[in-house]
């Protein structure tokens, strides 16, 4: 096993807010992952019908209800808006009201997109670029508005690391936590990326669903004929700290990270090295047997996968542990998807029930739950493997 070197001591998850298609409060969320049935429907982007895991309603009320708090709030994109929303909320559950020095990462793999796509089409309409156009659309305005919101004066910054944004952002934290220049974090991702172009986009890759059918999402299914990947608008904090308080909610006991070489820009390994060496680090000194579950990145591809179970099947050998997914729930958040992964491990974790996928043969419960490696891939193979355990 790869000693992880970068974790001194377990940091612990005091709050953890998100909003996706499942809703945005814990009960609500859990309710829904005991469902069996997915939260994806289908709509019309720019003439074409697809899938896509929306936020419900009375979410997106509320996010239309920010913009009517600040005169600015009406200039922000989407991404920004929905990671205010979830960054009031884990203030509010991690009850640090009267802190001030507390870090604020949050990361997007797509950013403003929404806006960049309006004022794009309006340049190409006038020739003219909109006063907002730059500053509304850089992606440092998720940490520094959310920190602006919350009235924080620690560290603030944002990055795009793809699909692994949010993990890294665990990674960023726990790093500054650890080097003393923050007490405590806010860490994340948010995405809002549901529009024509981007949908377009992953249609022209060729991994977008293209087939009705009662899980238009197919990840976990290694059977599968074609691709099933669906996108769904998403985003989620964490409150990270590194000593436990009486309402903490897991630890995070091992962390991994790893990037394999480029032979293209969505390249991985097909026995997925890069999440090979992620998970070795996070798991650390653990024995194998310690590791009851893994909730997979598991995007829907064929490709993708394939190589996160060959990769498990690598680094476990015979006495596998079981394995799970939720974007055939709730849709491919990007940014957001690895903490949603997060959030997942820690109510199966709460309430010592594993959530399966109805249609895989792969994803059977385990007799446990204590300890459940948490994975995120990103373009490139740029992996990150987060170990959480029960308290």
């Amino acid at each position: 096993m790869l000693k992880s070197t970068f974790l001194k001591t377990p940091i612990y998850i005091t709050a953890l807010a998100t909003i996706s298609a499942l809703g945005a409060s814990e009960n609500e969320i859990w309710a829904n992952y005991k469902k069996p049935e997915h939260f994806l429907t289908k709509h019309e982007f720019g003439g074409n019908k697809a899938f896509a895991g929306f936020l419900p309603k009375n979410i997106k009320e509320e996010v239309n209800t920010l913009k009517t708090e600040h005169p600015n709030y009406k200039k922000l994109d989407n991404s920004v808006l929905y990671a205010l929303v979830t960054g009031r909320k884990a203030l509010k559950t991690s009850n640090w009201h009267k802190e001030k020095n507390i870090g604020v990462n949050l990361g997007s793999s797509r950013g403003a997109t929404g806006l960049f796509e309006k004022y794009h089409q309006e340049f190409i309409e006038t020739g003219k670029a909109a006063t907002q156009a730059s500053p509304s659309t850089t992606l440092g305005n998720i940490s520094s508005w959310v920190s602006q919101d919350l009235h924080l004066t620690g560290p603030e910054f944002s990055h795009s690391v793809t699909c692994s944004t949010g993990l890294h952002a665990i990674l960023n934290a726990i790093a500054w936590i650890q080097a003393g220049f923050a007490d405590k974090f806010f860490a994340g991702g948010s995405e809002a990326a549901l529009t024509p172009f981007t949908i377009a986009q992953m249609k022209a890759m060729k991994i977008y669903a293209s087939e009705d059918s009662d899980f238009p999402c197919r990840a976990l299914e290694l059977q599968k004929k074609r691709n099933s990947m669906v996108l769904g608008e998403a985003a989620g904090v964490l409150a990270l700290q590194k000593d436990a308080p009486e309402n903490v909610l897991a630890k995070i006991s091992g962390i991994g990270y790893a990037t394999e070489g480029l032979k293209h820009s969505v390249s991985i390994s097909e026995k997925g090295e890069s999440l090979q060496k992620a998970m070795k680090m996070a798991i650390g000194n653990k024995n194998l047997s310690e590791i009851d579950a893994v909730v997979m990145h598991a995007p829907g591809t064929i490709k993708g996968d394939l190589s996160e179970v060959n990769a498990i099947k690598a680094v476990f050998g015979e006495k596998m542990p079981a394995m799970t997914s939720n974007k055939w729930k709730l849709g491919h958040s990007f940014a957001a998807s690895g903490i949603l992964n997060l959030e997942l491990a820690v109510l199966m974790l709460k309430n010592q029930e594993f959530i399966e996928v109805p249609f895989s043969n792969m994803s059977k419960a385990p007799d446990k739950l204590r300890n459940i490696l948490v994975n995120a891939v990103g373009f490139g193979g740029n992996a990150v493997s987060i170990l959480v355990s029960r308290i």
